[in-house]
């Protein structure tokens, strides 16, 4: 059983930055690739980035490529989603997710599926500002 918790969302202006964390409970963070998505009021959840297990290989969407990173510590079983130069469409709720089929994606596009993941964050709503 993996517990995933998400933090660090708030209110902010656009070109602010925020960090989302995500502390994991469990075994088996370590060998979990994790992502990052986020959903839209009226919107399907959309997949925003995604790192392996080791933290060496990342991914991410068009839309945030350049702005975000994601990263991991796993002494502190933790993933974070670095958010710089935010704009008003980044306005969503953001879930973090934990793979227990995968430690990493040998085609990036399979960790872009909500299905490649197996336990889910309660989430954390970003709001960014005109």
């Amino acid at each position: 059983q993996v517990q995933l918790v998400e933090s660090g969302g708030g209110l902010v202006q656009a070109g602010a930055s925020l960090r989302l964390s995500c502390a994991a409970s469990g075994r088996t963070f370590s060998s979990s690739a994790m992502g990052w998505f986020r959903q839209a009021p009226g919107k399907e959840r959309e997949f925003v980035a995604h790192i392996s297990s080791t933290g060496r290989s990342t991914y991410y969407a068009d839309s945030v490529k350049g702005r975000f990173t994601i990263s991991r510590d796993n002494a502190k079983n933790t993933v974070y989603l670095q958010m710089n130069s935010l704009k008003p469409e980044d306005t969503a709720v953001y879930y973090c997710a934990a793979s227990l089929k995968y430690s990493w994606f040998f085609r990036q596009s399979m960790g872009v599926s909500v299905d490649a993941y197996d336990y889910w964050g309660q989430g954390t709503q970003v709001t960014v500002s005109s």
